[in-house]
């Protein structure tokens, strides 16, 4: 942020020049110098309160027992259905405005859709993702992404990234079929494309690659070069609303 600064006075000259003429004050007396630096003044004044009104509009909603609205059930990806997790699960935020968003995180639930969406409703579950992608293609969205998930053991980790379950199991490859892949890849790139994320391996990990996690998921059979093809296809498709698929 900017300092105020002061508004100084013009100095008076000394005596009178032949150019003295042309250089008259302005009505009250306050030399055109005087005016050109105090206006810069109270411009400097003027911008440094928008930038500190700006941050209070940031931050008001970290005020106790004040909230951001939201509208229940709005969803960030057009091709997912709304089931919320429990509040216990998850933080409120805004980002990207407090929280950079730059990583996907790739889960594997070891378990089926439906036990992964009742365990992010149990409020002593404390974790969940924001998204859970079925073997059928269903995606359900659990989480805004404006928000904190508790996801990765990590809290920079949880901070800055948007997590995705799959249904499965990590010891069973069976478990990750064509639809779960294929869906899976259109929700993640449209995640990267709404937070600028860049469609690499460094910014799509695994929740075994996030630093001090005990997890192995999404496993040796996921396999990461198909999926990073078809997320860079999906990135570079043209934009049409996506449905899920029905077959494995």
């Amino acid at each position: 942020m900017g300092n105020n600064g002061s508004t100084r006075g013009a100095r008076k000259p000394s005596g009178k020049s032949a150019g003295s003429a042309s250089r008259k004050k302005p009505a009250g007396g306050v030399s055109r110098r005087a005016l050109l630096i105090g206006g810069g003044a109270v411009a400097a004044a003027g911008t440094a309160a928008v930038l500190a009104r700006d941050r209070v509009k940031r931050l008001w909603w970290q005020v106790p027992g004040v909230e951001k609205p939201r509208k229940p059930g709005e969803l960030d990806y057009a091709g997912a259905t709304w089931v919320a997790a429990s509040e216990a699960n998850w933080r409120r935020a805004d980002r990207p405005d407090d929280f950079p968003v730059d990583r996907v995180i790739i889960h594997v639930t070891q378990g089926s859709f439906d036990s992964a969406v009742k365990v992010f409703q149990d409020p002593a579950h404390q974790a969940a993702t924001h998204y859970i992608v079925g073997q059928d293609g269903r995606v359900v969205q659990m989480i805004r992404e404006l928000d904190v998930a508790y996801q990765a053991g990590n809290r920079s980790y949880n901070e800055r990234g948007v997590g995705i379950e799959h249904e499965g199991f990590v010891d069973r490859p069976k478990d990750l079929t064509k639809a779960m892949y294929e869906s899976s890849a259109r929700l993640t790139a449209s995640i990267c494309a709404r937070h600028g994320i860049p469609v690499d391996r460094e910014h799509i990990i695994g929740h075994v690659e996030v630093p001090g996690t005990d997890h192995t998921d999404p496993g040796p059979h996921w396999d990461w070069d198909r999926y990073m093809e078809l997320v860079r296809r999906a990135a570079t498709a043209p934009t049409a609303t996506p449905t899920p698929s029905t077959k494995a």
